[in-house]
């Protein structure tokens, strides 16, 4: 389960730099930033339960 979400992490972190080089894709990064956001609290929540 970790590896999933560090591997949607990294995913997420290229996006948004792709998107922050390349002018016309602002959006690409406003959406990166989004899901890189969604699934750091996915993650953290789901790993903070089963502790």
């Amino acid at each position: 389960m970790l590896r999933i979400v560090l591997v949607l992490l990294a995913i997420w972190l290229v996006l948004g730099i792709l998107g922050a080089v390349l002018r016309g894709l602002f959006w690409l990064t406003a959406i990166a930033a989004v899901l890189f956001v969604v699934t750091a609290a996915w993650g953290w929540f789901t790993g903070s339960r089963k502790s």
